[in-house]
C-alpha cells in the first residue's frame, strides 16, 4: 500500500495504470463475493479520482466528481449487492460511463498540454486507454439492460456478467478480435462499431503523437 501511495505521488498516471491492470487480474478472484465486487469497484474509482486530481485539477473535474463520481461510487456498492437488479445496474452504468469517458478526456488533455514527453505521460497513454475500455464496458452493460439478449457468450448465454463485457471491451478496443463474446442485436453492434472507431483514432491521435515527440527529442539530443 505504501508503494502504491508513493507511486501515486510521483507518477499518478502510472499508479492509475497499475490499479486498472490489478483490477483486471483481481476481479476473477473477488467477483464471487459481494464485498469483493464492492471493494474492487470502489478502490478502482478512488484511484481514478486521485490520478485525475493529480494531473488535471480543474473546476470542471470538481463538478464531475460531485455530480457523477460520488453517486457512481454509491451505485458501485449497490450493484455489488444487487447485481441482477436492472434498475440499479442501468443507473450505475449511466453514471460510470460518462465518468470514465471524462477521465479519459482529462488524461488525453494532459498528454497534449506541452511538447515534452515525461515518464508519467507515457504511463498516461496506457492509463487513458484502459479507462476508455472501462467506460465502454459500462455502455455495454446499459445496452444489455435496455435491449436484453444484445450480447452472446461462448456457451450461448445471452445475459453476460460485467467482467465478460469488460473482456469484450478490451478485445474490441485493441482490435484483437471479438473472441467468444459477440454482439448479436443491432444496438449492440452499433456501439461496438463506435468503439472500434474510437480505438483506431486513439492510436492515430495519441500514440502517434507521443512517438513523434519522442523521436523529435531524440534527434535534438546530441
Amino acid at each position: 500500500m505504501a508503494a502504491m501511495v508513493r507511486l501515486m505521488r510521483t507518477h499518478p498516471s502510472g499508479g492509475l495504470l497499475l490499479a486498472q491492470l490489478a483490477a483486471v487480474l483481481g476481479y476473477p478472484f473477488l467477483d464471487h463475493t459481494t464485498w469483493g465486487r464492492a471493494v474492487i469497484g470502489v478502490v478502482n474509482m478512488l484511484v481514478v479520482l486521485a490520478a485525475v486530481y493529480a494531473v488535471r485539477r480543474t473546476p470542471a473535474f470538481s463538478w464531475v466528481t460531485v455530480v457523477v463520481g460520488v453517486p457512481a461510487v454509491i451505485f458501485t456498492v449497490l450493484e455489488a449487492n444487487f447485481p441482477t437488479h436492472d434498475g440499479i445496474v442501468l443507473t450505475s452504468a449511466l453514471l460510470h460511463a460518462p465518468f470514465y469517458f471524462y477521465v479519459s478526456y482529462a488524461m488525453v488533455r494532459y498528454l497534449y498540454e506541452d511538447d515534452q514527453v515525461s515518464q508519467d505521460e507515457l504511463f498516461a497513454t496506457g492509463a487513458a486507454f484502459t479507462v476508455v475500455a472501462w467506460g465502454f464496458a459500462y455502455v455495454f452493460a446499459a445496452v444489455q439492460v435496455l435491449w436484453p439478449g444484445s450480447f452472446m457468450g461462448a456457451g450461448g448465454e445471452d445475459e453476460l456478467a460485467w467482467f465478460e463485457l469488460l473482456f469484450l471491451s478490451f478485445t474490441n478496443l485493441t482490435s484483437v478480435g471479438l473472441s467468444d463474446v459477440l454482439p448479436v442485436l443491432d444496438h449492440a453492434r452499433s456501439v461496438v462499431m463506435v468503439q472500434q472507431v474510437v480505438g483506431v483514432l486513439y492510436i492515430a491521435l495519441v500514440v502517434a503523437r507521443l512517438v513523434g515527440l519522442t523521436a523529435a527529442r531524440a534527434r535534438r539530443t546530441p
